[in-house]
């Protein structure tokens, strides 16, 4: 029996784009199930392979431009141009990404947000009056400081001398905004997490050991987003730190609303509206997602365990694969089928050295047990 598949994967991270996910799947299932009529949708949530997927949607141009990385070596960043709705996207993790850098070889506290202020700021020279900005995979945790500088906006010690390092922060004592504060008319701030900026569930304590900060390094990081909150609210009425997802991407979900407009959104969301992932899903009987890693985290508002639940509440049958599978029982409740490439299938180093072989033969293998929309259910 002939079926109407959707692949519709996020990125493996470290490993392949969403769209090398998807072909991989899409290549062993088609071994296995020729006649199936196959429709791909690579998906992201607002971290890494965001610009590529939403610029795909649209039909955008690359752009380049000579920036620097979170650490401040030089770097060729990409970007995506509209020209007919004069919209860019600017995707954070191509910019300042963690996966940018050597492991190990930078702590947070000298890395900034800089080159993303740049980017942006080539996006409005091109004439964008719209811009749509995914936050996931930043390097840093600057609450978008290094962003704001570029941008034009001073940050002042009492004695009136420049703070050119986030760390200072906590001596702020005046923030001056630039000329022209509204680079766009509109902007979309993709998040991928819903985390405030401060406290327990902050970016600093939840997300800022993944980069690099020790636990003794959180007190300091809290004096200075702390301070810049209260200096913000003060002199400017700005205060974005409670907002869900200001603390995405190191506070980036913070300092974009607060320096560029905006308010933090959903990136699966965003994603999903540009892509008409709903459409798609409503013409399909089997649909095949994934990401580097399923686990107890997929459901909890990433894209790929929103997937799995809309296909739930629709009836249609969602199959998840993986770099690596925790099979939690959350996890399995969601997906009708969940497997992954690691434990069991191949071995982590295999799994590593060659991602898309082993992805399509996990694909092969799966498509030959199923012979039914409801044989994997």
């Amino acid at each position: 029996m002939s079926l109407r598949v959707l692949i519709a994967p996020d990125k493996f991270k470290g490993s392949l784009t969403a769209h090398q996910v998807a072909a991989a799947i899409a290549k062993g299932w088609q071994r296995a199930r020729h006649h199936d009529v196959i429709t791909l949708l690579p998906m992201s949530d607002g971290g890494d392979g965001f610009g590529e997927v939403i610029g795909t949607a649209i039909k955008a141009k690359t752009k380049t431009l000579k920036t620097i990385d979170a650490a401040h070596r030089p770097h060729v960043a990409e970007w995506r141009w509209e020209p007919k709705t004069k919209t860019a996207i600017v995707e954070s993790a191509r910019v300042i990404g963690l996966g940018m850098l050597p492991k190990g070889q930078f702590h947070p506290f000298q890395l900034d947000s800089t080159g993303l202020g740049q980017v942006l700021l080539a996006a409005a020279k091109q004439g964008a009056t719209r811009c749509i900005v995914g936050l996931g995979g930043s390097a840093t945790n600057d609450a978008g400081f290094g962003m704001a500088r570029a941008l034009g906006w001073k940050f002042l010690r009492a004695n009136g001398a420049a703070i050119t390092q986030w760390t200072d922060l906590d001596q702020l004592a005046k923030i001056i905004p630039p000329k022209k504060r509204k680079l766009f008319r509109h902007v979309t701030v993709a998040v991928d997490v819903q985390n405030p900026l401060l406290g327990a569930r902050g970016c600093s304590r939840i997300y800022g050991p993944q980069k690099g900060l020790r636990p003794e390094d959180f007190p300091k990081a809290d004096a200075c987003m702390k301070q810049l909150v209260k200096v913000l609210k003060r002199d400017h009425a700005l205060d974005f730190s409670k907002t869900p997802g200001a603390g995405a991407a190191g506070g980036l979900g913070f300092a974009v609303p607060t320096f560029l407009g905006g308010q933090p959104e959903s990136g699966f969301e965003i994603v999903a509206a540009y892509c008409q992932l709903r459409k798609h899903l409503a013409k399909a009987d089997l649909v095949i997602t994934g990401e580097g890693a399923l686990d107890r985290s997929t459901t909890m508002g990433k894209g790929v365990g929103e997937i799995a639940l809309l296909c739930k509440k629709s009836k249609v049958p969602c199959l998840g694969f993986s770099g690596f599978l925790d099979p939690v029982p959350a996890l399995l409740r969601r997906f009708d089928l969940a497997r992954g490439l690691t434990p069991g299938f191949v071995t982590t180093e295999e799994a590593f050295a060659e991602p898309e072989f082993h992805l399509a033969r996990l694909a092969e293998k799966t498509a030959t047990e199923i012979s039914a929309p409801c044989a994997c259910c």
